[in-house]
């Protein structure tokens, strides 16, 4: 797999009119949105789905990009978890979908999660938020931020487990 050519995209000017935490946000997703399919999309459904080594398979980074994505942000706009994003995150790990499910249902949910960034002021950053039935504490910017980081920290562990299993598993 040829190795994907800089820049990344904050370093390409894009987003300007976006505040700074947003536009860190959005350019977390775009790469999310570039990497993903770049290095993981090779894979057949087989390798996307398969575990090694008790290492969670490529198939679940890519549902718990998704599914954290528009839970995180259901907390950042201030409200709790339906039954649906209850349900969806406890199969995360044990469904097993197809290649083009996977990656139409995470095209849809960086999107989806992208508009939903851009409709947060940058006046709320500081409100606070609660996460979770412990209702931990925690601010729209924190939430934010946190989107980012969790985001391209499940990019880089499906990437890595999306190369060892293309090694072992060819």
């Amino acid at each position: 797999m040829p190795e994907k050519q800089l820049p990344e995209p904050w370093l390409r000017g894009k987003l300007r009119e976006v505040p700074a935490v947003h536009r860190g946000v959005l350019h977390a997703l775009e790469l999310a949105k570039e990497d993903l399919p770049h290095w993981c999309r090779p894979l057949s459904d087989e390798q996307l789905n398969r575990s090694i080594a008790d290492i969670a398979p490529v198939a679940f980074h890519l549902r718990h990009i998704a599914g954290s994505l528009d839970r995180l942000l259901t907390y950042a706009e201030g409200n709790t978890l339906n039954e649906q994003q209850l349900v969806a995150l406890k199969s995360e790990m044990s469904s097993r979908d197809s290649r083009d499910e996977l990656f139409e249902a995470l095209a849809v949910a960086l999107e989806a999660g992208a508009l939903r960034v851009r409709k947060l002021t940058q006046d709320s950053l500081e409100e606070p938020r609660t996460v979770g039935l412990k209702r931990l504490p925690t601010t729209v910017g924190g939430l934010l931020v946190h989107i980012a980081d969790h985001t391209q920290r499940h990019v880089g562990q499906a990437i890595t487990t999306a190369k060892i299993v293309r090694a072992q598993f060819p």
